[in-house]
């Protein structure tokens, strides 16, 4: 059950909002440092960060990351068209509005009882020209018109796992349809030890785009701690150097494995297909604690 609306931030500053949504128990946390922003979490797991006062602050190290390529992939300021595979709170959506006005973008979020308790409780700038479509992200994107989007952005998490059908050379396929050319690719992977999702993504990713990059924490790219990691993948050469120095600049740097050294990373891993494809593996309970 939701909380009364009454206990909303704002009129109450100590109220956390649960509500059950199709995905488990949501939970809109306040931040005790800035005055109007919010954790997401469902059961447990921290999903967005959210600032209403200030959209382009990016918290969570990922989505810092995802900020920086939505950054490099068109000069400074110019709209995009942006598919979102994944809503959570609309973290990045907002961070798109707010840093590169007159953008239009389509969310794809399937958990509509989510959608709903965001929409309420952090609502979107009405000046926003964002569109949020509750469907399975397969399906919505089916939906985009064919090389629609400058940017297509995937962080696709049902029960703190990426669901198979979002991890095969078939859905890069509708990712690529969409996309227009020269479009840029950016997905949201977690894994750990031994790493064999993440190599396994890099290669699907490589059967389909000619150029890609990751980004990550170096501990989780050396396999000794599950974490998230940010791969890019693009028909035109990918702005690295700049990714590199960005990412590192970062309060938690990361690094930016682009070329051979992405090559030799993914070790012989082969891409995945339809047929043979599995979710992403689920984190360890400590990871959240």
């Amino acid at each position: 059950m939701a909380k009364s609306r009454n206990n909303r931030r704002g009129r109450d500053a100590d109220a956390a909002v649960a509500q059950s949504v199709d995905g488990g128990l949501a939970r809109l946390v306040p931040d005790r440092d800035r005055p109007r922003a919010w954790t997401l979490l469902i059961d447990g797991a921290p999903q967005s960060h959210v600032d209403l006062d200030d959209p382009a602050h990016l918290s969570f190290e990922y989505q810092r990351r995802l900020g920086h390529v939505i950054d490099l992939v068109a000069p400074p300021g110019r709209p995009l068209k942006v598919v979102h595979l994944g809503g959570g709170a609309f973290t990045l959506a907002r961070y798109v509005a707010a840093t590169r006005p007159r953008s239009t973008q389509q969310v794809v979020e399937r958990d509509a009882a989510l959608v709903e308790l965001v929409r309420r409780e952090l609502p979107l700038d009405p000046g926003a020209r964002i569109r949020v479509r509750s469907a399975d992200a397969r399906e919505g994107l089916a939906k985009v018109p064919d090389g629609w989007a400058d940017l297509v952005l995937a962080d696709v998490f049902s029960g703190a796992r990426t669901p198979a059908h979002l991890t095969s050379t078939e859905f890069l396929d509708a990712v690529r349809r969409a996309l227009k050319p020269g479009g840029v690719y950016a997905a949201n992977i977690a894994d750990g030890p031994p790493l064999t999702h993440l190599r396994g993504q890099i290669a699907t990713a490589a059967a389909r785009f000619p150029d890609l990059a990751l980004v990550a924490d170096p501990t989780v790219l050396r396999g000794r701690r599950f974490g998230n990691a940010v791969l890019v993948a693009s028909d035109l050469p990918l702005p690295t150097a700049e990714l590199t120095r960005r990412a590192a600049s970062d309060p938690h740097p990361g690094r930016v494995e682009h070329g051979r050294a992405l090559t030799d990373f993914t070790g012989g891993a082969v891409a995945v297909v339809d047929a043979s494809a599995v979710a992403s593996p689920a984190p360890p309970p400590s990871v959240f604690h």
